[in-house]
C-alpha cells in the first residue's frame, strides 16, 4: 500500500513539518513517491531540509497562507493531499487567569490556520478531480481536560471542521478526516508534562506515569504510527473513509 509508487506524482501539503510528525508525515509520502512541500514558522528547521519543497508560513496568518498556496501552485501545479498538521499547545491553568492574547492565538494557530489552509486547498483538490484533507485533532477533541481550554476547544473545533467538510465536499471526490493521536513521544510532549509538571506541583515522573497509564495499552505513541495512518487515509485503501475522527492512543481512558 505504501510502497515506492503508491503516491507516485501525488502532490501533498504538510503544514509545521520541519520537525516532529509533520516531518515524519512528510518523509513517508515522499519515500512512497509524492511530490511533497512542506511549510513551517521555523526558518532554521525548514533551512536545514534540502530535500523537499519548503515554505516559511505562520498558518494563524490569512496573508502567509495565501502566499504559501501560490507557491504550492507554482511548485507543485496544484494539490492532491493536504495535512494540516500544524499546531501549539497554547497556555495552561484555570481559564480565569489565562491571558486572552494567549487564547486567541492559540485558537487562530490550531483552527483558523486549517480554516485558512482548507479555504486555499479545496479549489485545487476540486481541479484535480478529488482528493484527501487530514486534520491532525487531538484526543483531547474527544474530551474535557481541565486546565487546557484553549487547546482543547481549538481540537473539538478541528473534528467539528472535519466532518462539516466531509459532508459538504464528498460529492466532490474529496475525503476529510481528522488523526486524534495520544501522546507522542518527543520534544513536545516532554514540554507539556514539564508545564502540567510545574502547574500541578508534581515531579516530572510522576506526571508522565499517569500520561502513559491513561490509556489502555499503557504506552507512549510513535509519530510512525500517526504517518502511517495519514498515508492509509489518503490512499485507494481509504478511499470510502471520510468524516472521521481516528484515534492513535492506545484506546485513551482518562485524560487526568
Amino acid at each position: 500500500m505504501t510502497g515506492v509508487s503508491a503516491f507516485e506524482d501525488r502532490r501533498v501539503l504538510v503544514t509545521a513539518a520541519a520537525s516532529g510528525i509533520g516531518l515524519t508525515i512528510a518523509r513517508q509520502f515522499s519515500s512512497a513517491g509524492a511530490r511533497v512541500m512542506i511549510c513551517d514558522i521555523d526558518p532554521t528547521g525548514i533551512g536545514a531540509l534540502d530535500d523537499l519543497e519548503t515554505s516559511i508560513c505562520d498558518v494563524s496568518s490569512q496573508s502567509d497562507v495565501d502566499r504559501l498556496f501560490d507557491q504550492v501552485r507554482a511548485l507543485l501545479g496544484g494539490l492532491d493531499i493536504l495535512v494540516n498538521n500544524a499546531g501549539i499547545g497554547g497556555p495552561m491553568g484555570p481559564l480565569e487567569s489565562l491571558d486572552v492574547p494567549e487564547w486567541q492565538h492559540t485558537i487562530e494557530t490550531n483552527l483558523y490556520g486549517a480554516y485558512y489552509c482548507c479555504r486555499r486547498a479545496i479549489p485545487l483538490l476540486k481541479e484535480a478531480g478529488g482528493g484527501s484533507i487530514v486534520n491532525l485533532a487531538s484526543t483531547a477533541g474527544f474530551y474535557g481536560v481541565p486546565n487546557r481550554t484553549p487547546y482543547v476547544a481549538s481540537k473539538w473545533g478541528l473534528i467539528g471542521l472535519t466532518k462539516s467538510l466531509a459532508a459538504e465536499l464528498g460529492s466532490a471526490g474529496i475525503r476529510v478526516n481528522a488523526i486524534c493521536p495520544g501522546s507522542v513521544s518527543g520534544d513536545r510532549i516532554d514540554r507539556v508534562i514539564s508545564a502540567e509538571s510545574s502547574l500541578r506541583d508534581l515531579p516530572e515522573d510522576a506526571v508522565r506515569t499517569e500520561f502513559v497509564r491513561s490509556n489502555s495499552m499503557r504506552t507512549m505513541i510513535d509519530a510512525e504510527d500517526v504517518a502511517a495512518l495519514a498515508l492509509f487515509l489518503c490512499s485507494k485503501q481509504g478511499r470510502f473513509i471520510s468524516g472521521q475522527a481516528i484515534g492513535v492512543d492506545g484506546n485513551t481512558e482518562t485524560k487526568w
